[in-house]
């Protein structure tokens, strides 16, 4: 018999509200619908109201996970429309933020799938982690998730030879605390049956989606723009890039770990050549004449594209966001057929979903 199942849009599965429609026969998954609109806050019209600057703090708050992507990726265009080189140095400190960044959001979404599938002592190892993280990005911004590191033309703030020692004595405690958590979240035997051949997107459907970021790279698509089209330096960096086979939510899992390693491969080439000079151009509000640019970054969650529009004046004439989770998003129904209904809240949020960003 088929019957209809609603999930949402608040469910204890997932941290934002959206909501699943479930077509099922039994237990097993035959169709499925996702909805989404709950969390429209206006941020694109907004913009047009606000000077660069003012942006900036409007920008970083469309997500509290990926801030410092928001306001990195709007800074790159206005930077290029108005000629503006970015110091060197302020570049390596804004891809230490972003690597920073990039390991709190991986170690958070990892602590939610083992909640999802029972597994609270693991989760509580990989958010007791993921506090190292958040205290070093506070030692060095002064804040713990809106950083406010990002102005037009650098950084806002430098870093000291002791702040340098201590960001790297934390990515050394780090990696020893990922070993065991890489061991467990691999081999566990409770994890493997709740998340191998659990929400298959093959590569094929990956590709026609328009999948991005760790998704996509789970289901074999061998794409980061941190490589693939390089910017705030990291044409200077020696990286992998990740990317697994099997395509199910075990996949995901494997592919944030793998990067954490990753960003801290990263973070440490940024703090052991950070180059010397000027981290910006100064703080007032630039001169920034017409025109447009796209500007394209890899957040934590997969590429977040900008488009800014000026039209010589102080205020912004056009702000349109394009984030990884409005590309993942039309891939939620596919990966749910065939699947059951316990499975769906793991599902769900393996595509680590911002709907704070998509609704925007």
């Amino acid at each position: 018999m088929s019957y209809t199942i609603p999930i949402g849009p608040y469910h204890p599965a997932l941290e934002e509200p959206i909501h699943a429609r479930l077509t099922v026969d039994g237990e097993r998954i035959t169709d499925a619908e996702v909805f989404v609109g709950y969390n429209h806050r206006g941020i694109e019209r907004l913009a047009q109201e606000r000077n660069f600057i003012q942006t900036l703090v409007l920008v970083e708050r469309v997500c509290g996970i990926c801030s410092h992507s928001h306001s990195l990726t709007y800074a790159l265009c206005i930077e290029h429309i108005a000629g503006m080189e970015v110091p060197r140095r302020g570049q390596y400190i804004r891809v230490i933020i972003e690597e920073l960044e990039r390991i709190h959001s991986h170690l958070l979404w990892l602590g939610i799938a083992c909640h999802i599938v029972g597994h609270d002592s693991l989760f509580m190892q990989c958010w007791n982690d993921r506090e190292g993280t958040m205290d070093i990005l506070e030692a060095l911004t002064g804040n713990r998730v809106n950083y406010g590191m990002n102005i037009i033309g650098g950084a806002r703030r430098d870093f000291s030879d002791d702040q340098r020692r201590d960001l790297m004595a934390a990515m050394d405690d780090l990696e020893k605390r990922m070993g065991p958590i890489t061991h467990w979240l691999t081999h566990d035997k409770t994890l493997a049956m709740r998340t191998k051949g659990v929400g298959v997107l093959t590569r094929e459907d990956a590709i026609r989606l328009g999948a991005v970021g760790p998704h996509a790279r789970a289901s074999g698509v061998d794409m980061d723009v941190r490589r693939d089209a390089p910017y705030s330096s990291y044409d200077d960096f020696e990286f992998a890039v990740p990317v697994q086979d099997s395509c199910d939510v075990y996949a995901r899992v494997v592919i944030r770990v793998l990067e954490i390693y990753e960003s801290i491969k990263i973070i440490r080439q940024a703090v052991d050549n950070l180059p010397e000079g000027p981290i910006n151009l100064g703080n007032r509000i630039p001169k920034v004449p017409a025109g447009e640019f796209i500007a394209r970054h890899e957040a934590p969650r997969g590429q977040l594209v900008y488009k800014v529009v000026t039209d010589g004046g102080l205020n912004n004439h056009r702000v349109s966001l394009h984030v990884p989770t409005f590309k993942n998003a039309p891939t939620v129904p596919v990966m749910l057929r065939g699947n059951t209904v316990a499975d769906a809240g793991l599902i769900v949020a393996s595509i680590d979903p911002c709907f704070s960003c998509l609704d925007r």
